[in-house]
């Protein structure tokens, strides 16, 4: 399916046809949420796509907050991707265990660090798998790269800049968290965090824009009737935030396919505004 920024997303043949290609690197992004009980590296360790080097969401981060995988600092995520054999010259093709659940977090650090040049493999290691391409669990060397690095204050949101948006309205704030969290039925795992949202956002679940058991996204027709139930339509500026800005990620994704591109996420998302006691929060009854 065609969207208006395609060169966003590739697919398992795309990649099994650049695998040898120079100016390509591939990196393994997985990252699973606690209660899963699984463990994004140890599953790369077992096997991955031949030649990718793994991204540690959580080690790649803020090492001075008591959040989950804060964004670091420019000079620590030069440091972190150039150790990977990573350059700005490079086009770099991320995926994920499970196709399109942590990926896209990897593809907006990226760009939000200045590397437009990033795209996510859609369908994940179990597309590449069924597909029968060979896997491996030869961990790479590479040798160290130079990365330059510059952040895009833009493309992020604190909970400061939440506050002050309560009273101005001036984004629209976009909850990424399936439906009975959002409304704050369902208690939430992280010790110290309230249920709820956030007064005055909309909600649109991640899962109803991308097919789980395929890893891909949405038509661009259907993504942009989703988007425009919320008010999303491309004309208000969106922030997108979510349990801890791993699936907020997604909804920015699938709003860079159909060309709208006034987004950023929250980064504290909801383990930092429910965990906080000045906040405001909402729920149903």
């Amino acid at each position: 399916m065609s969207y208006i920024n395609n060169d966003a997303l590739v697919d398992a043949a795309w990649v099994a046809d650049h695998l040898d290609d120079p100016q390509v690197r591939i990196v393994d992004g997985t990252w699973h949420l606690p209660p899963t009980g699984r463990n994004g590296r140890e599953e790369y360790d077992a096997s991955h796509i031949p030649g990718a080097v793994y991204f540690d969401i959580d080690a790649i981060s803020d090492p001075d907050s008591s959040l989950p995988h804060m964004m670091p600092t420019a000079e620590a995520f030069a440091a972190a991707v150039g150790a990977m054999g990573i350059s700005n010259d490079h086009r770099v093709i991320v995926y994920d265990a499970d196709g399109l659940f942590s990926a896209p977090r990897v593809w907006w650090m990226f760009r939000a660090f200045g590397h437009d040049n990033v795209a996510v493999m859609t369908g994940g290691f179990t597309a590449w798998k069924n597909a029968g391409n060979q896997v491996t669990a030869e961990v790479p060397s590479p040798a160290a790269e130079t990365f330059k690095a510059q952040l895009n204050a833009n493309m992020v949101r604190s909970k400061v800049q939440i506050s002050a948006n309560l009273d101005s309205g001036a984004e629209l704030v976009l909850d990424a968290r399936a439906s009975s969290r959002f409304a704050g039925k369902d208690p939430e795992f992280r010790p110290g965090v309230q249920p709820g949202h956030i007064p005055g956002s909309g909600n649109l679940p991640y899962g109803e824009i991308v097919d789980a058991e395929t890893g891909t996204f949405a038509s661009s027709t259907d993504l942009r009737n989703a988007f425009d139930a919320t008010g999303a339509t491309g004309v208000q500026p969106v922030i997108t935030t979510c349990g801890s800005g791993i699936t907020a990620c997604i909804l920015g994704l699938g709003m860079h396919l159909i060309g709208r591109d006034n987004w950023a996420i929250y980064d504290g998302s909801w383990t930092e505004w429910g965990g906080s006691d000045d906040t405001p929060i909402e729920a149903e009854d």
